[in-house]
């Protein structure tokens, strides 16, 4: 090797390379975590309302880390979504200095029980609001299920002028709706919106025309529906 001169200078300049590579790369490093490229500005795009001013401050000032090279977007990502009413983040740099969020909140449609809330896509999430909303109770597994039912239902009382008021379905997947004038229909667990689309279409000619609103109607029968009316007892077969 020592006697072949164009070797020593083939590999002389092969080490040469790899110094130079390694030094530029420690250079590339060294400038990336230099207080040099700060994150100045981050721009949330998207429709929000729910998250404040003061929530995403505190997102940028406590939890992300980093300059504009090192910031670490999952964990920023990850971030962002733990505020209430967030329910999809996106994060991405634009050079030189910004971060654009694109945020997504949630839609509410219902409340889970007494501590939760369920939106448009049938997903749980927990936040607080003063909006008047049906109420959902139901297995833990059924929100979703819950949420395209209360779609279906609320078309088929529309135009009754009637709304959702509760919805509950059973662990053996029976339906019961309770309205905003307080009457309750049992619709069971087969067939439950064919039978509510029959209820609506007697409705007029029917219990339409009762003085008040019964307190349940049962729909689970094959052709018809029976009706219980509030503060009517029987006793012996006879009206007490």
């Amino acid at each position: 090797m020592w006697d072949r001169p164009e070797l020593l200078t083939a590999t002389a300049n092969f080490l040469y390379g790899i110094a130079a590579v390694a030094a530029m790369l420690m250079a590339i490093l060294v400038t990336v975590h230099l207080p040099v490229f700060p994150v100045r500005e981050v721009r949330v795009v998207g429709s929000v309302e729910q998250v404040t001013r003061a929530q995403l401050e505190a997102v940028v000032r406590g939890e992300l880390r980093g300059n504009f090279f090192t910031l670490d977007l999952e964990a920023a990502r990850v971030s962002f979504e733990r505020l209430p009413w967030v329910r999809r983040v996106n994060v991405r740099r634009h050079w030189p200095d910004r971060l654009e969020v694109s945020m997504e909140e949630h839609q509410v449609l219902a409340r889970w029980g007494e501590d939760g809330l369920v939106n448009t896509h049938g997903e749980r999430f927990e936040a607080a609001s003063d909006r008047v909303l049906p109420v959902f109770s139901g297995p833990a597994e059924a929100a979703a299920e819950m949420a395209r039912g209360y779609g279906d239902f609320a078309r088929a009382l529309d135009p009754l002028g009637r709304r959702v008021v509760q919805l509950t379905l059973s662990p053996r997947r029976a339906w019961t709706l309770r309205l905003d004038d307080g009457m309750t229909l049992e619709l069971g667990r087969e067939n439950a919106q064919p039978r509510l689309s029959r209820f609506a279409a007697a409705y007029a000619a029917s219990v339409g025309r009762m003085r008040s609103a019964p307190a349940v109607v049962d729909l689970r029968y094959p052709n018809g529906f029976a009706v219980r009316i509030r503060g009517l007892r029987w006793q012996d077969g006879k009206k007490a």
